[in-house]
C-alpha cells in the first residue's frame, strides 16, 4: 500500500512565488490613481433621471457585490502573461470579442472599488491586439478557443469594437494616457477602422463587422439594432471633433424612429436585425443571420433598452429619451408592473415570443425606466428583482452588470 506524502515546497519554489507576489504587488500599486472612482457618482446623469429608491450608497454596495461575483466567474487570464480574456464559453466559442468589449467596459468603471482594474483592462486590451481580425488589422477577431486561437473566420463583429473604442476613451479619462498604453491614441485607432471597415458609407449605419462588402447585398444594407450605440458615437464626435460621427448618430435615431412608428408603434420594440436600409428600412425575415427571430425582438435587441436608455438618461437627447420611455412605458404595461412577468423575446406587436423569464431581457428595461418620470415604482421593483436573482450565464450575467452600472449612475462618458 502506497501512503500519501506530504511535499514541502523547495527554496527555489518559495523565492520564485514571492518575487511572483512582489511583481504583482508592484504592477497593482503602480496603477494610476482613477480619476473617477466607482461610488463617486462625479458625473451627474440630466435632470429628472430616476434613480433606485435604495438610495445610492446600497445601489453601489448591490453593483459592486454582483461585480465579484461576475469578475470570479467569467474574468480569466489568457494564454499569455499579461493577458485577460471574459470567458464567454457559448456553444460556438470560448472567448468573443462582444465578451472583451463588455469586460473593458465593466473593468474601467469599477475602478476605485476595484485595485486590479487597471490591470484588468490593460491585459483585457493586450490579448485583444494579439487576435487581429484578417479584414482589418485594428479591430478584435470576434471568435477564439480555450486555447487562445482565432476560429469561426477571423473577422470582426461590429458591437465589441464599438464597446472597445469607447472602453478605451473612458480609460484615458479614467488613467490619462502617459503610462505604459497610450489609451487616447490606440481608441483613435479603433474609431478609425470602425470608421472605414464597420460603417456604410451611403447609409451611415453600422454594418455587421468587417466582412460584409458589395458582393452580399442583402448583408451589405443590414444591422443590428443593439450595435445603435448612440453614445458611444455622440462621444466619438466630440473626442474626435469630427462631424461625421454627428451624422452617424443622426442616422441611427432616423432609423429607429422609423422602426418603431411603422413597424411597432404600440410597443416600440425594435427586431434583432434590419435589412433594405439603403431603400425601405424592414424587419429582417426569419432566419436572416442567426436565427427565425431575426425580425423579432430577441437575444440581440434586448440589449437595446440599455444602450438607448443610458444615453437618454447621460445626455438628455431628447429623440433618445422618446424611444426608451416608449419601451418603459409598453413594458410595465405589459408585465403589469411585475419584473417576474417580463417574457424572453417577443414580436413587434407584443406577442411573447418565449415564454420564460430571463435577467438578460429583464435588466435593460431598468435602465429604460430610469428616463420614464412614471416609472419609479416600476423601476424599484425592477432593481430589487435584479439584484435578487442569481448568477446565470456569461451573457446574462455581463448585460446585467451593465444596466446595474447604469441604473446607479456609475456609467461614464468620456
Amino acid at each position: 500500500m502506497h501512503t500519501k506524502t506530504t511535499r514541502r515546497p523547495s527554496l527555489r519554489r518559495c523565492l520564485q512565488s514571492l518575487a511572483l507576489a512582489v511583481a504583482t504587488t508592484a504592477a497593482f500599486s503602480a496603477a494610476a490613481a482613477p480619476n473617477f472612482p466607482f461610488g463617486s457618482h462625479r458625473q451627474a446623469y440630466v435632470s429628472g433621471t430616476l434613480s433606485p429608491s435604495v438610495g445610492r450608497a446600497a445601489a453601489d454596495q448591490s453593483t459592486a457585490s454582483f461585480y465579484r461575483t461576475w469578475k470570479q466567474r467569467y474574468l480569466i487570464p489568457a494564454c499569455k502573461a499579461g493577458e485577460y480574456r471574459v470567458k464567454a464559453d457559448t456553444d460556438d466559442a470560448y472567448v468573443v470579442s462582444e465578451g472583451q468589449g463588455y469586460g473593458m467596459l465593466i473593468t474601467v468603471m469599477m475602478a476605485g472599488e476595484d485595485p486590479q482594474a487597471q490591470t484588468l483592462f490593460d491585459g483585457l486590451h493586450r490579448y485583444n491586439r494579439g487576435h487581429r481580425s484578417a479584414n482589418d488589422s485594428d479591430l478584435l477577431a470576434w471568435a477564439q478557443n480555450a486555447s487562445c486561437n482565432n476560429i469561426l473566420d477571423p473577422d470582426s463583429a461590429t458591437d465589441g469594437d464599438l464597446d472597445i473604442a469607447y472602453a478605451l476613451l473612458l480609460a484615458d479619462l479614467q488613467w490619462g494616457s502617459s503610462g505604459a498604453i497610450n489609451y487616447a491614441a490606440e481608441a483613435r485607432r479603433v474609431i478609425a477602422a470602425i470608421r472605414r471597415s464597420n460603417v456604410n458609407p451611403t447609409t451611415k449605419l453600422v454594418n455587421l463587422g468587417d466582412w460584409v462588402s458589395t458582393d452580399t447585398p442583402k448583408h451589405y444594407y443590414a444591422t443590428r439594432s443593439s450595435d445603435w450605440m448612440l453614445g458611444h458615437f455622440r462621444s466619438f464626435a466630440s473626442k474626435l471633433g469630427d462631424s461625421y460621427w454627428t451624422g452617424v448618430l443622426g442616422a441611427h435615431q432616423n432609423l429607429l424612429s422609423t422602426m418603431q412608428g411603422s413597424y411597432a408603434p404600440n410597443t416600440g420594440l425594435v427586431p434583432d436585425f434590419i435589412v433594405n436600409t439603403n431603400t425601405t428600412a424592414k424587419p429582417a425575415p426569419a432566419n436572416f443571420l442567426e436565427a427565425d427571430t431575426d425580425g423579432y425582438y430577441s437575444w440581440n435587441a434586448g440589449r437595446v433598452p440599455w444602450r438607448i436608455g443610458i444615453d437618454a438618461a447621460v445626455s438628455g437627447d431628447s429623440r433618445s429619451r422618446t424611444a426608451a420611455r416608449k419601451l418603459s412605458q409598453w413594458i410595465r404595461a405589459k408585465a403589469g408592473n411585475d419584473p417576474n412577468r417580463v417574457r424572453s423575446g417577443y414580436r413587434l406587436d407584443g406577442q411573447v415570443v418565449e415564454n420564460y423569464n430571463s435577467m438578460f431581457f429583464t435588466a435593460p428595461f431598468a435602465v429604460a425606466a430610469t428616463v420614464d418620470p412614471d416609472a419609479q415604482a416600476w423601476l424599484d421593483k425592477l432593481w430589487s428583482y435584479t439584484v435578487a436573482s442569481g448568477p446565470s450565464d456569461y451573457y446574462g450575467d455581463s448585460v446585467k452588470l451593465l444596466s446595474m452600472l447604469a441604473v446607479s449612475n456609475n456609467w461614464l462618458k468620456p
